[in-house]
């Protein structure tokens, strides 16, 4: 019997990356898992290989969010698990404090923020209904540091604790048996992550292999994370063993914040 047997999960922003590796990870466990995206090719094909579902999804609508979790409920009877992970970090644009455009700033947080109060806030009535279940938000080691030049990013991921902190509060003193939980990445190779060096790297007019190595040499354990190990931090959190848990910060990045 799986660790989350028979619970159905909504994973944001799972067609690649974190989201996939999150999805299979859950559905190993044997979990009914449903992953949304904007890229529906991808998405498809990602739900076909680890035989899951897939709907297309913008977390920005709260009309969309009313639309999947009201399906979900009338198709699968309700919902257990929620993984916020759909994000943006907005590589390859200018971000720091002083170049930074206000709609590059409102775009990122419009995805890592709105997007993520969304699914909070619709998700928390339709667990209710069902006694209970697990919300887990991802953020990012980058909202406990500065990040000067993904100050966007970072600021993004740091509402995202705050957030999350907020939600499992009023889920607890509501006794609504929904325990709200984040996970911090660190470095972890993901498309997202392998575009963030190819940025940094033009940033600087240098050689991408070159910055990889400079950043490997921030993380103690020496590799970078794969988004299974992610997975893992969020199967933890979404299974029962976790049933006393809420409101923490679970980071997972090989010993970088230590």
């Amino acid at each position: 019997m799986g660790r989350v047997a028979g619970k159905i999960a909504v994973v944001t922003g799972g067609a690649q990356g974190l989201g996939a590796g999150i999805a299979t990870v859950l559905a190993r466990e044997q979990a009914i898992v449903i992953i949304t995206d904007l890229n529906q090719p991808t998405g498809k094909t990602t739900a076909r290989q680890l035989g899951i579902h897939f709907r297309r999804h913008d977390v920005t609508s709260e009309l969309e969010w009313r639309e999947l979790l009201g399906a979900i409920e009338t198709e699968f009877g309700g919902l257990d698990i929620l993984v916020n992970n759909a994000g943006i970090s907005g590589s390859g644009r200018t971000q720091d404090p002083e170049h930074a455009t206000l709609d590059d700033w409102q775009r990122i947080h419009r995805v890592n923020g709105d997007g993520v109060f969304l699914g909070c806030k619709h998700a928390i009535p339709v667990m209710r209904r069902r006694g209970g279940g697990s919300i887990v938000n991802l953020s990012s080691i980058a909202a406990m540091r500065p990040t000067p030049l993904i100050a966007s990013y970072g600021a993004s991921k740091a509402s995202v604790l705050q957030l999350t902190r907020s939600v499992a509060r009023y889920c607890a003193e509501t006794k609504s048996g929904v325990r709200c939980n984040a996970v911090l990445p660190g470095q972890i190779r993901t498309p997202m992550h392998d575009a963030m060096i190819t940025a940094t790297a033009v940033r600087a007019g240098a050689n991408a292999a070159a910055v990889r190595d400079e950043f490997l040499k921030k993380i103690p354990m020496g590799k970078f994370g794969t988004p299974e190990d992610v997975g893992h931090a969020v199967l933890y959190l979404a299974s029962d063993e976790a049933r006393y848990v809420t409101g923490i910060s679970l980071v997972v990045d090989g010993g970088m914040d230590s």
